[in-house]
């Protein structure tokens, strides 16, 4: 296959080895762009075959954009070490079809996973995310996190893949709340700037979108719980940014 897969790590080692293995199923290359992890993930990938270089982290999207000359071909399967191809998708690329189609990005939908169950309410499905794409006219964003890749022509998939990414609440409200301040460093290096009511009217319209209008209201102390874990998440971004703001004006002034 005409693949080359790239992963971006810091302390995967419990998720690095069946993540290569999957690529490896459509893949013939796998290139691990590893934040100087701790653990054993280095060893780990390495022993599977793939190719690790070392890069202290840059942000989400310049991260992966740093992997991509490392790639030897131009369509580029970029998952996260917590994320896996499941059956459907690998049948599809297996069939080869992409190669000659115009289109120069997929879109998977995602089954998010809470410890052993999905979840496919409260936003959390299908929560289309682009893993496949050609790097001559495609490539992810700049953006720090929740990078976007950028493409001229997309395909939504109807084909999955399986996510792993949270084990327990605590883990959940952790990593929201370190998405929501590299969010507000983002927002801030933009020039962005906000009310004071701004985070309390984006986390409360979250909360009622995911719980009412997708679906969290019908899975009862679930439902709840995720749809507030959104909430939070809107809420605590623009929160992070007023108190970004405030620290400035005083360091200038």
């Amino acid at each position: 296959m005409n693949i080359s897969g790239l992963i971006i790590t810091y302390n995967e080692e419990k998720n690095i080895k069946a993540c290569i293995e999957s690529m490896l199923n459509v893949c013939d290359e796998v290139i691990v762009i590893d934040s100087n992890s701790t653990d054993n993930t280095v060893e780990i990938a390495s022993s599977c075959g793939a190719k690790v270089i070392s890069q202290k982290f840059l942000g989400d999207g310049p991260q992966r954009i740093f992997g991509i000359p490392y790639c030897k071909h131009d369509w580029i399967l970029n998952l996260d070490a917590d994320e896996f191809l499941d059956h459907d998708s690998l049948s599809l690329l297996k069939q080869g079809i992409f190669e000659n189609e115009n289109y120069d990005a997929y879109s998977f939908k995602t089954k998010n996973f809470f410890k052993d169950k999905i979840i496919n309410f409260s936003g959390w499905y299908p929560d289309r995310k682009v893993r496949f794409f050609n790097k001559k006219t495609a490539s992810p964003s700049k953006d720090i996190v929740h990078q976007k890749v950028i493409y001229t022509n997309l395909k939504k998939l109807n084909t999955h893949i399986l996510h792993y990414g949270s084990h327990s609440f605590h883990q959940i409200v952790t990593k929201k709340m370190q998405y929501a301040e590299w969010n507000a460093q983002q927002l801030y290096s933009q020039g962005r700037k906000v009310s004071p009511f701004k985070p309390v009217l984006n986390g409360l319209v979250s909360f009622i979108r995911c719980y009412f209008f997708k679906r969290g209201i019908l899975n009862g102390i679930d439902g709840l719980t995720f749809a507030l874990t959104q909430g939070y998440f809107s809420y605590m971004k623009y929160a992070c940014l007023i108190q970004i703001c405030k620290e400035n004006q005083t360091n200038n002034s």
